[in-house]
């Protein structure tokens, strides 16, 4: 069995958000919980799931540009908050740098 890592170093060390990562950070992003509410793991874990369930993947993505281009600064704010959220509560894999040069492919 392969284990996706949650987080990955880049080249330029600056660590890049997988898609597991951002599908639970849009999720939470699009749903109603707020973050003066201070959710608890479980709550987070919840509301993710129910907002996954409800809009799917491509719908949080939907609000989520939407918010970004109805209220940038606004957006920005919340998404951090969102990606710090997700980042505590599901437990991230061992970071890897990515390979130094691209692997060659099979013609």
């Amino acid at each position: 069995m392969v284990e996706i890592p949650a987080v990955t170093a880049s080249r330029h060390g600056v660590a890049m958000v997988s898609t597991f990562e951002a599908a639970r950070a849009e999720a939470l992003f699009a749903s109603t919980v707020q973050s003066s509410e201070s959710p608890g793991p479980d709550e987070v874990r919840r509301t993710v799931s129910t907002t996954l369930r409800r809009l799917g993947i491509r719908g949080c993505a939907a609000q989520v540009a939407g918010e970004f281009g109805d209220h940038p600064d606004v957006a920005v704010q919340r998404m951090a908050w969102a990606l710090m959220t997700v980042r505590g509560v599901y437990p991230g894999a061992v970071r890897t740098p990515p390979p130094a040069r691209p692997l060659a492919l099979a013609s």
